[in-house]
This record gives structure tokens, C-alpha cells and sequence, in this order.
């Protein structure tokens, strides 16, 4: 498990790096979505949180949520290969949902590509459910599977 990681808020100068990280290891096949001007604009979006987990001088993840009234929706969210299952990407998700929390949101939703089993299983694993099904979700192309974590389950609500 990596310890020297630090968890942040994006800066400006990190756009191009998450943009280009979204390109290749999330957006692969189906082109470009998240450029370095939207994520640029999701840094400066006051209804948003745009997060990396740095190594050194290397964004090694990242994730960019969007918040709603009572419920939030992670747009973004990726760990490089390499530093993988080392705990970055549940320590991302855990800053986020916290965050969420506290911003008294009470779902967070999430979409994957139906075929990527490994992130859905990841995501099962933090206590993400299946709750649709959504055919050519992506570039009119691809089926989704959105998911939904409950996150006041358990806890007192007001």
C-alpha cells in the first residue's frame, strides 16, 4: 500500500494531466469527452469537486464529483495502472463521500461500461449497488450500468 500519496483539490496546473489520463486509460475507444477545458471548467464549478492523488510530483488518480441537492454523481474518476490496488482509488472515494456527506447529499450515482467488470467490483466493494441498466450510454454506443451508494444507510437522517 502506497502511504506517501497526498490527496487534494485540483489545481489548474493539473488539467492537462487528468484530461490526458481520462483519454487514456477511461475514454479509451470511444474518443475525447473530458478535455482539459471541461475538467478545467469542473476546477472552477462551484457545484463540483475535482480531486487528484499525487506521488511525488505525479498525479497518480483522480476523481470529479458533481453535487445536486440531495444527491451527487461521480463523473470521474481514475487510478493509473500501475499504482493500482494500492488503496488510492478508495482513498479517493472515501475523501469524496465524506465531502458528499457533509454537503448533506445522500446518494452518490456513478456510471461504468457494462463490460468493465473489474470497476464495477470495485465499486461493489465500497457498498455501490446496480440500479439501471442504460443502453448506448456512451457515444451511443456502449450499455452502462449506473450505481448508487447509499450513504445515509445507517445513519440518522433529519
Amino acid at each position: 500500500m502506497i502511504c506517501s500519496e497526498e490527496i487534494r483539490l485540483a489545481k489548474y496546473a493539473d488539467v492537462v494531466h487528468v484530461a490526458e489520463m481520462s483519454r487514456d486509460i477511461i475514454e479509451s475507444g470511444l474518443g475525447w469527452s473530458w478535455t482539459p477545458s471541461r475538467v478545467a471548467k469542473e476546477i472552477g464549478s462551484k457545484n463540483a469537486n475535482v480531486i487528484v492523488s499525487v506521488e511525488g510530483n505525479e498525479v497518480v488518480g483522480f476523481a470529479i464529483i458533481k453535487y445536486f441537492n440531495r444527491e451527487a454523481r461521480l463523473n470521474l474518476f481514475g487510478v493509473h495502472p500501475k499504482y493500482r490496488r494500492k488503496g488510492i482509488g478508495t482513498r479517493l472515494i472515501r475523501w469524496l463521500e465524506e465531502t458528499a456527506v457533509t454537503n448533506g447529499n445522500g446518494v452518490v450515482y456513478l456510471e461504468t461500461r457494462l463490460k468493465n467488470e473489474s470497476a464495477r467490483e470495485f465499486y461493489k466493494s465500497l457498498g455501490y449497488r446496480i440500479v439501471q441498466r442504460i443502453p448506448r450510454f456512451y457515444m451511443g454506443r456502449e450499455t452502462a450500468v449506473r450505481m448508487a451508494h447509499d450513504l445515509w444507510s445507517g445513519a440518522s437522517q433529519e
